[in-house]
């Protein structure tokens, strides 16, 4: 069979053919695509003219587009649709991707050319974009070890392959753990409290796996949720909660703990060897925050608002279950359900409340009738572009003037071969070429609860405000109108990259978005208004310690990557000591958060999960100005469109927000919304 990425692809707007693609024809593509990106690089190498922009920056920004479609094809796919297939194929790949990397990265006559360009900057004349290239451009080189001598450049290659190596194995034991644990119930008592949607979709799953009469609960989210948070069965929530935090703890094959460690050891040594103190120093020299001490600032100063309030929640939540016969020594695992009756109680609302009111068929033409209001983009559904698994839905998407602006994947339910949680990513990236705008192929990949033989997908408010979020990333990919692939899209600095997804979850709060979607799946009737103000009401219920949690993990991956960590010894008691002063309860000895911190050790997120608080910071902020003129206001959207969304990475995020809102965020736009502190606009 032909390889099919050795031809044009011939499909709706040139699409990945993935009802072609087999597992055998990535490798070949790869290996062709790493060789003609190298014969590209040694003739910008051998061009005998003077170094220029165009013959240099822009020609090394062009290089590799097989090695391009076929890397991103395959590394969505082993997180989305993953086999021992291709995870055995991604430890011969990965390394081939480090080596093509750092063949670039290392390479001195290149290095020369690009260096030259540089330093003639102030001959050249550039337009901010093009600027912003040539720093990225410089600075990649230096950073990833152009100035090393010939030994310390192998020493980083050698760093760079192990490192990519651990990171797939960090990866697929996780996954590996998730897919072992089945908690199989036989006896209907033991379902007592659990939604009947929850029961049936265990139902569903047993019988999946072949198994009669009875009820299966997985790690998967819409299956733990629920019944860590409804279950009446103490000692059942207890198991599943510890199944939940031990994964890859476990001292077995599987196990995270020496993985991690390398890793991070590995990516220490390689920062020092490029002169910075850590590997965090090294990271944040590219972000807004810019270094960890001011990191750790931003950190405590939030700890230091959010944690009386976190102390009084907690003891708020152990008085009321007191109060109505439960345990006095409240356990983590019991958190979930007795704040959820706790919030029933004050607000009169729970997630199965709203659950009807939320068909995932509705909230997705909410969440594009949204789009729709704010930017003028129109989603179409396609049933002839192909799919990489049966549960995919694709759409073209069209901006306000009917022009094709991307094509859109949407994938929902778990599966075995999907990682957990959710993220958006690419397929094709925008970018314009010889003249024509190369438009992008953008996927959201979620986990949320699936369809029944009797009920369609119902979400909870909490996959809402998910999906809101991750098609927010999406808009991102998709209003990307750069010059430049490494510069479009979400290619921004780390901690700019959650506003826009994080500021489009403020509309699930709003009655006049809501009133868009939110209808009763079997009656149609609209959310009622005292539901809507229900949610409104209780959105900030116990916001002081789910802010502590999240400065938890962002303080626990900066430590893992401020210091030397070859002397972390014990991986648990490390994370306790880290976690000591937002951990209001004891520490679970079975569990382990760092052994699943799939963010942080194999994702993108390493010295930068601090980013969801303070991208938090700005798109309070900027939901303000939405606040003031109207959530759909036309003005205030154009200008988000126009100097945040479209304009990707072209300038450094302050310019563009400060475009957009005609000043700096304001930092106590976050503890407004929290209700932390009390305080008008």
């Amino acid at each position: 069979m032909e390889n099919p990425f050795f031809s044009e692809f011939n499909t709706p707007f040139n699409t990945i053919p993935f009802d072609r693609i087999k597992v055998e024809h990535y490798l070949p593509a790869l290996d062709e695509g790493i060789k003609q990106g190298l014969e590209e690089i040694d003739a910008i190498v051998g061009n005998k003219e003077t170094p220029t922009f165009s013959n240099t920056i822009e020609a090394l920004e062009r290089v590799g587009p097989l090695m391009e479609v076929v890397s991103m094809t395959f590394s969505n796919l082993n997180l989305a649709e993953t086999s021992k297939e291709m995870q055995a194929l991604a430890k011969e790949i990965s390394p081939k991707l480090s080596d093509f990397s750092n063949d670039i990265m290392l390479n001195l006559e290149l290095f020369k050319k690009v260096e030259q360009v540089y330093n003639n900057r102030s001959g050249l004349t550039l337009n901010p974009e093009q600027s912003t290239l040539l720093d990225k451009t410089y600075k990649g080189f230096v950073r990833n070890g152009s100035k090393l001598n010939d030994s310390q450049k192998e020493r980083l290659r050698a760093l760079d392959k192990e490192k990519s190596q651990l990171s797939l194995t960090y990866s697929e034991n996780v996954l590996a753990e998730s897919n072992a644990f089945e908690l199989v119930i036989t006896d209907p008592v033991e379902l007592a409290g659990l939604p009947e949607g929850t029961v049936e979709a265990a139902k569903m799953t047993a019988k999946e796996k072949g198994k009669e009469n009875a009820w299966i609960f997985t790690l998967d989210y819409p299956s733990y949720g629920p019944f860590v948070t409804y279950s009446e069965k103490r000692d059942l929530k207890e198991q599943m909660f510890k199944a939940y935090g031990s994964k890859a703890f476990k001292n077995n094959e599987h196990d995270n703990q020496d993985v991690l460690k390398r890793i991070a050891i590995l990516r220490h040594e390689r920062a020092v060897l490029l002169g910075y103190k850590s590997h965090a120093d090294f990271v944040l020299e590219e972000r807004m925050a810019e270094s960890p001490e001011k990191v750790f600032s931003f950190l405590n100063n939030l700890l230091d608002n959010s944690l009386p309030f976190a102390k009084e929640e907690l003891e708020e939540l152990k008085t009321y279950s007191k109060s109505i016969g439960g345990p006095s020594d409240l356990k983590k695992w019991d958190v979930p359900y007795y704040a959820e009756k706790l919030k029933k109680e004050k607000f009169a609302i729970d997630d199965e409340l709203l659950r009807p009111y939320f068909k995932l068929e509705n909230v997705i033409a909410g969440v594009f009738e949204t789009a729709r209001r704010l930017y003028g983009l129109t989603f179409i559904q396609r049933n002839d572009i192909p799919l990489y698994h049966k549960d995919v839905t694709t759409y073209e998407v069209r901006d306000t003037n009917g022009e094709f602006l991307a094509v859109f994947y949407a994938d929902f339910f778990p599966r075995a071969g999907k990682r957990q949680g959710a993220w958006m990513t690419s397929f094709v990236n925008q970018k314009i070429v010889n003249g024509k705008n190369i438009r992008p192929h953008v996927s959201i990949v979620c986990n949320f609860t699936k369809p029944t033989e009797s009920k369609p997908s119902l979400l909870s408010f909490n996959e809402v405000t998910t999906l809101f979020h991750e098609f927010g990333h999406a808009l991102h990919g998709m209003c990307a109108n750069g010059h430049y692939s490494s510069l479009s899209g979400t290619s921004v600095y780390w901690d700019f990259v959650e506003l826009p997804s994080q500021i489009l979850e403020n509309w699930c709060y709003e009655k006049e978005c809501l009133d868009l979607f939110a209808r009763h799946y079997e009656t149609g009737e609209t959310i009622p208004e005292d539901y809507i103000q229900k949610i409104i009401d209780s959105s900030n219920f116990q916001s002081g310690l789910a802010t502590i949690r999240q400065i938890g993990l962002a303080q626990l991956d900066l430590a893992w990557h401020s210091q030397d960590p070859k002397d972390i010894a014990n991986v648990k008691e490390f994370e306790m000591s880290v976690t000591a002063k937002t951990d209001l309860m004891p520490s679970v000895p079975e569990t382990c958060t760092s052994c699943s911190f799939s963010h942080i050790f194999p994702g993108g997120y390493s010295a930068g999960y601090y980013s969801y608080k303070w991208a938090e910071v700005i798109d309070a902020d900027a939901f303000e100005a939405f606040k003031e003129d109207g959530i759909f206001h036309k003005e205030v959207a154009d200008a988000f469109y126009k100097h945040v969304l479209s304009a990707g990475g072209s300038e450094h995020p302050s310019i563009l927000y400060q475009r957009f809102r005609g000043r700096e965020a304001d930092p106590k736009a976050l503890l407004r919304r929290s209700g932390l502190i009390k305080e008008k606009i």
